[in-house]
């Protein structure tokens, strides 16, 4: 089966342009069989579409919960629960990677980084400074590593990543644009009918594939030198927001009886 498995949509996430319904349309037309909702710290993208579209339209397409939760000091991860679990501590930025890996594994899931070689305080090889970066890599469950909107020299990076550590790699279109939408895919050897297929699939580890083409209309390239303003706007937004939610992190955390673990320097 045919995924895209890093879509923003304008429903989840502050930067996405396309409604979730025009998502599918576009990566049906196209010949995918599904898509791995992926928003900023949000599952309002998937909410709209289990509450407005699910069961009511596009039957024979495959939507899955995703999202890419921003930590404090390893960028962006992709974060997939079995589709029985809500935890609201993953629409909670700012949790240090290795909390947030025995977050999800306790509860079932997987994640692994994505575009692990791109741009700085966003990608986990250009992010963490710590000296324990192999073990947490070697906890990870897979790689994104084929990103239409990176460099071909953060793919191969990634590529890299996910060769020398024996993780599966994904493939993503990382589109916040209509004109982006399926310019990368993952193929998987079963069929995924939902979050907990698609878990056992990578936990197996065998037969996925990915590729795709490079996106030529991202932001960062058409800004320029400006693309630096905007990563360091980035980096200042990642800990004020972060810290912010501290609080309700904290309430969550206790919850769940997870000790908050303090990411060494």
């Amino acid at each position: 089966m045919k995924f895209d498995m890093h879509c923003h949509t304008k429903e989840g996430s502050l930067d996405g342009q396309v409604a979730i319904a025009d998502y599918i349309r576009i990566l049906k037309d196209k010949g995918f069989d599904g898509m791995v909702i992926s928003d900023h710290n949000s599952y309002n993208g998937y909410r709209r579409w289990k509450k407005n579209i699910k069961g009511k339209k596009y039957r024979d397409f495959v939507v899955l919960k995703g999202i890419e939760y921003d930590t404090i000091d390893a960028g962006h991860i992709l974060v997939i629960m079995p589709e029985t679990l809500k935890l609201r501590i993953l629409e909670m930025r700012g949790l240090p990677v290795g909390l947030l890996i025995d977050i999800v594994h306790r509860y079932g899931g997987i994640l692994g980084p994505t575009h692990p070689c791109g741009e700085r305080y966003l990608s986990f090889i250009n992010t963490r400074k710590q000296r324990n970066k192999e073990a947490v890599m070697e906890r990870f469950d897979f790689v994104e590593s084929f990103n239409s909107c990176e460099s071909r020299e953060s793919n191969a990076g990634a590529a890299r990543l996910a060769d020398k550590y024996h993780k599966p790699g994904f493939g993503g279109s990382d589109s916040h644009r209509e004109d982006c939408i399926g310019t990368a895919y993952t193929e998987f050897p079963v069929k995924i009918e939902c979050e907990s297929d698609l878990i056992r699939c990578v936990k197996y580890g065998v037969g996925i594939t990915c590729g795709g083409v490079y996106y030529t209309g991202t932001t960062k390239q058409k800004i320029g030198v400006f693309n630096e303003v905007l990563v360091q706007s980035f980096w200042v937004y990642n800990r004020v927001t972060g810290w912010a939610r501290k609080p309700r992190r904290k309430k969550e955390l206790k919850k769940r009886d997870m000790k908050i673990k303090i990411p060494q320097k």
